[in-house]
């Protein structure tokens, strides 16, 4: 059965940028780009990361697109068919089991953090911030979190938000994050900005970001900055390969995702034009506040500003559609393995995935209250929460990211990586693959060692 009866394919080439850049923006952009950047010195730091955009973030997700239109079935599936097809073990298929199962448990926390952004932005519209402190609006912070009530329902309407989508299929679910959820992302975003350029202090943030202060960067800078730029993009989780799939196949993979690249960046970077200058306005408020800036110190700073409770509720409403356009795209390799693999249905299959995802999501609901101290040594002395962030983030996505990087440039035929890239020059194939073979796997390796030192170090 082909692909198309299975799934559908997109609409159109901008349908699957749309819906490819809804998976890679999320929480990254809106509210972990803007903190990081405010801890790691501003402008120096913007150069890094894209400077690594360019050397990790785009050429691994290439790779990873092209496995998925050149395989055309789920992740799993799509490797395991390839590698068969190029004279390679089956058992690269490792790579897609890796990133399905990522994508489930990243799913099981990121809907309850999303959940945040949702009490958020009904309390910021009911007027809750207006003239609060910073001391009100963390003590109303940390009532939340220490509520695993109110932290549960949070995260099951966000788990079944997103299952309303998945289970839609490829054109009426996926396909509407393109058409609705990215236009609205824009549009808030832009309100945002005129907000903030009238009110707050522009020139400030502008300079900010993007004035060049290298004395500021530090060796954990840079590994920051290599680190974001592979996860913003969200390679290395099945979920753009699965996006793949659905690629027509007369698009050019290399403009397709190099425009997704960018519309990531652009994003990121107009999320730091928009919050920084009302944190330049209010004098309280440190840019590098970590991650309570955006839910502690914007309610603080939107509370005390005109109209602040409209537009503070509808930046939070932008943090929850960026995190729901990402949150289908988890549970979508899962989802298509199901479908594809053991016949059922998409409602059935997206319902069990989702299922999963939300009953593992408990975990990290009683990280924040009831099991906050529980930190057994083989969970590395970290709650649960922290421990599934670990194991996701610092080692199935970057091993995940390596496999592909390595599958693609070394084990894959050039007749059949040519085949599926012919819209690119030669020039620019032999850049890409260069970069791919020699570059992209040293600097994820380099984020992956570094990574599991900081967390390893304090066991021993």
């Amino acid at each position: 059965m082909s692909e198309n009866k299975v799934h559908g394919t997109w609409s159109s080439r901008w349908t699957f940028i749309f819906a490819a850049t809804g998976s890679a923006v999320g929480l990254g952009n809106i509210w972990k780009f803007p903190y990081i950047t405010g801890e790691n010195g501003g402008g120096a730091f913007v150069f890094v990361y894209l400077f690594c955009i360019a050397l990790i973030g785009i050429p691994i997700m290439m790779g990873e697109v092209l496995l998925g239109r050149r395989g055309r079935q789920n992740p799993v599936q799509s490797v395991s068919s390839i590698a068969t097809e190029a004279g390679r073990s089956a058992n690269w298929k490792v790579i897609g089991v890796l990133g399905s199962i990522a994508g489930l448990l990243i799913m099981s926390f990121y809907s309850v953090i999303a959940g945040w952004a949702m009490h958020y932005a009904v309390t910021t519209l009911t007027g809750s911030y207006v003239g609060a402190t910073p001391d009100e609006v963390g003590t109303a912070f940390d009532a939340l979190l220490q509520s695993p009530v109110a932290l549960s329902f949070w995260h099951t309407l966000f788990a079944l938000m997103t299952f309303g989508v998945v289970a839609a299929g490829v054109t009426k679910g996926l396909g509407s994050v393109a058409r609705f959820m990215m236009p609205f992302l824009f549009f808030s975003l832009f309100i945002l900005l005129i907000y903030s350029f009238i009110l707050g202090d522009f020139s400030a943030a502008f300079s900010f970001l993007f004035s060049f202060d290298f004395s500021a960067l530090t060796l954990d800078s840079v590994l920051v900055a290599m680190g974001h730029a592979f996860f913003t993009l969200g390679v290395g989780m099945g979920a753009i390969m699965a996006y793949g799939a659905y690629m027509p196949k007369g698009v050019c993979l290399g403009k397709a995702v190099l425009t997704v690249g960018f519309l990531d960046t652009l994003i990121a970077l107009l999320a730091g034009l928009a919050i920084f200058p009302i944190v330049f306005a209010t004098s309280a408020i440190e840019p590098g506040a970590g991650p309570g800036l955006l839910f502690v110190s914007l309610p603080v700073a939107f509370g005390g500003m005109p109209l602040g409770a409209i537009i503070g509720a509808l930046f939070f409403i932008l943090v929850t559609v960026a995190a729901w356009s990402s949150s289908v795209s988890l549970i979508e390799p899962a989802t298509a393995w199901l479908i594809e693999k053991k016949k059922f249905s998409r409602v059935k299959a997206s319902g069990l995935v989702m299922f999963v995802a939300w009953a593992l999501g408990f975990l990290t609901v009683f990280s924040f209250n009831e099991w906050s101290d529980f930190k057994p040594i083989w969970l590395l002395s970290l709650t649960p929460f922290d421990f599934l962030d670990f194991l996701t983030s610092q080692i199935m996505l970057p091993l995940g990211g390596l496999l592909i990087a390595i599958f693609v440039a070394w084990k894959l035929p050039l007749p059949v990586v040519q085949s599926e890239t012919t819209t690119f020059s030669q020039s620019m194939r032999h850049i890409w693959l260069v970069i791919l073979k020699f570059v992209s796997p040293v600097l994820v390796i380099a984020v992956m060692i570094a990574k599991l030192y900081e967390t390893l170090l304090p066991l021993f």
